[in-house]
Parts: C-alpha cells; structure tokens; sequence
C-alpha cells in the first residue's frame, strides 16, 4: 500500500465519501419507508452539507487543519462518519430523527474531502492539478456509489446499502492511517484563531475561490436533482424502475471522468483553462436543459452525458489554483473555508430548487444558471494573469 500511496489515498476518499450520497441513493425507499419526496430529501442532504460546514469553518477558523497531521484527522473523521451513517440506518425513522444523524455524517466528512486533498498534494505537489483530479473524480464517484449499490441490490433493505457506505468508510480510514502523511507534508502549526482570512488577501486565491463559489451553486443541487432529472426519462422509455438508481449513479460518475481528463487536460492547457472551459459548458446546459422537454430521447441522454462530466470537471482545478496561492502550512486551512463558503452556498440551491420542483419541474434549473455565470465572471482576473 505504501508503494502505491496516490492510488490508497484516491480510493480511500471514494471509500470516505461514499458517506455524503447514502440517504439519497435510497431515496425511493424512504420515501416508501417514511412518506417523503424531493422536500425530504432536500432537508436530508442539507443536514450533510450544514454539518460539513460547520466542520470545515472549525478546521479552518482553528487552524486545526494545519496543526496536526493530516492522516490521523482523517482516520478519526472516517471513524465518527462511519458511526453517525450506522447510526442513521439504525435509529432514523423519519425525516426529523434521521437528520442529526446526517448532520454528524456532514461533520466528519469536513476531515474527510479537504484533508484528503492536502495529502494527495503532500505526496506530489508538483502534479497539483492532476493528481486532484483523481481525487475529486474518486468523491463523485463515491458520492454517486450509493445510487449503484442501490441499483445493484435492488432487493437490499435500504438500511444495508447505508450500512454498506458506513464499512467502506471505515475501511478509507484504517489504510489512511497505515500510509500516514507525504514527505512533503508541511511540519505542524500552532493555532491560529481567524489567520486564515490572509489567504483572501491574495487576488489568485480570490479568483479561484469566486470561480469555486459559482461552481458550488449549481453542483450539489445538480446532484441531489439527478434522480428527479432521470426518473421521467427512464418511465418514458418504458424501462425498469431500478434503471434510476443506475443512470444516477452514472450521471454522478461522469464527474468522476470529467475531473480526471481535466486534470491531465491542465498539464499542458492550465488549471484556470479548464476551470473555465467546464464552468462554461456546465453553465449553457443549465440554460438549456429545461427545453429539451420534447427532444429524442438519444439527444436528451447525451446532454446529461456532457453534464455530468462538465459539471465536476472544475472543482479539482479550482482546488489546485487556490492550493498554488497559499504557503503549506496554512493550506489546509484555506481548503477548508474555501469549501465551507462554497457549501453555504450549495444548502441554499438545494433547499431552492428542491422546494420548487413540485411547481417549477425542470425550469428550476434556470435557477442554478447565475452561478457558473458570476464564477466565470470572478475569475476573469486569474485567467488574465496567467495568460500573461
């Protein structure tokens, strides 16, 4: 495992953050189980992302992130991911008992996604841009999983495939914690109250996180929407129920595709480049998607194809460019608020358009358009200085 210490760590956060996506990949089951639909859902996977933040603002507030090692944090966030996840399968029962244990899971998951990228970084920095590629592809991946065991085990109580995420992410932990941190781990800090906010004193930094914030606007939101998007095309081309779950999964997959090839892609074209080129793609998807209603189903399929893909491609650059403007022993806090300002953001697309959709359908994609817009319009300044 030591010998091959990018490939633990990828796998270790598609394992981790297997957590995130549990409930909503099996969604249907709760709402046989608990009686309820995309309002439900909206409220369970908003519990996530609260707590994630709520976690990420403590690491990067503290400077906890930066003064001890990464490894440890993640073993121990893994550890209480793992239980808050077996926790909600065991003793939720509703939509108001289930969210606690969905806000802990979000908690954990704060030591999980940005302390995996300060690990990956420490192993090889030099390769920033692809190697968080991998990364951020292996937590599409792992947050789409659910919607495939879900699919695979169709005849699986719901509480299995949640129980299912709990062990995988134990198991993310205990490798973590065998491989330990990267020879260019930076030495440990001491605490420092709010230091973080230096970072935004660079206009790099700001740039990414501006470009960052616009991307999460529409992200969790698409996300969260998949199976609502897929479930009318699959009932129209008259396939099994259980082909949602599938074509989910895979929708949440391609981002897993599109931030590999974007890292490779940013060797030679730079992070910014294809932060860009993604955050553009996504956004014309956004406008048009919702007027595709009569179109072939082919057409349709192949839209959702680039969106899912496009839609995630993004983020890991983003994560490189603000990694490539902060020195090391503050960039695991600087991670961490980048992420939590962004996962604000995401509780208020997803509650908007989870609570329109009843009313709006498909139209209320139109609402996530104004970020991949004021994303690209905020970064406007790094694409000019590296063009330069």
């Amino acid at each position: 495992m030591k010998r091959f210490p990018l490939v633990t760590i990828v796998v270790a956060q598609f394992c981790g953050t297997s957590l995130w996506f549990s409930a909503n990949g099996v969604a249907d089951q709760l709402e046989r189980a608990w009686g309820i639909g995309a309002e439900g859902l909206g409220y369970l996977t908003s519990a996530v992302q609260l707590g994630f933040i709520a976690g990420t603002l403590l690491f990067a507030l503290s400077g906890l992130a930066d003064r001890y090692r990464a490894s440890r944090i993640f073993f121990l966030s893994t550890l209480i991911g793992a239980i808050a996840n077996a926790g909600f399968a065991g003793w939720g029962h509703s939509v108001a008992s289930g969210l606690p244990f969905r806000f802990v899971t979000g908690l954990a998951l704060a030591g999980i996604y940005p302390l995996g990228m300060k690990l990956v970084v420490s192993w090889a920095p030099e390769k920033k841009g692809m190697v968080l590629g991998w990364l951020v592809g292996m937590l599409a991946l792992g947050t789409g999983f659910p919607h495939l065991v879900h699919a695979l085990g169709a005849s699986l109580e719901w509480h299995t495939v949640v129980w299912i995420s709990s062990a995988l992410a134990l198991l993310a932990g205990l490798a973590i914690l065998w491989l330990g941190d990267g020879p260019h781990h930076p030495a440990p800090g001491r605490m420092n109250w709010g230091g973080v906010f230096r970072a935004f004193a660079s206009p790099g930094f700001r740039a990414a996180a501006w470009g960052y914030f616009g991307h999460m606007w529409e992200l969790y939101a698409v996300w969260t929407l998949a199976p609502l998007l897929i479930a009318p095309l699959v009932a129209r081309a008259h396939w099994i129920p259980q082909t949602t779950a599938m074509l989910s999964f895979a929708f949440i997959a391609l981002g897993g595709v599109g931030c590999v090839a974007g890292g490779y892609l940013s060797r030679s074209l730079g992070s910014a480049r294809v932060a860009a080129g993604a955050l553009a793609i996504s956004g014309a998807v956004c406008v048009a998607y919702p007027v595709l209603g009569a179109a072939p189903l082919w057409s349709v399929w192949l839209v959702l194809a680039v969106w899912g893909m496009a839609v995630a491609a993004d983020s890991p650059q983003f994560s490189a460019l603000a990694a490539g403007e902060v020195s090391g022993d503050a960039m695991g806090s600087a991670l961490a608020i980048m992420n939590s300002l962004g996962f604000m953001l995401t509780v208020l697309a997803i509650e908007l358009t989870t609570q329109l959709w009843a009313s709006l359908g498909t139209a209320v994609i139109w609402l996530l358009v104004p970020g991949p817009l004021l994303g690209l319009w905020g970064m406007r300044a790094g694409l000019r200085r590296r063009a330069s």
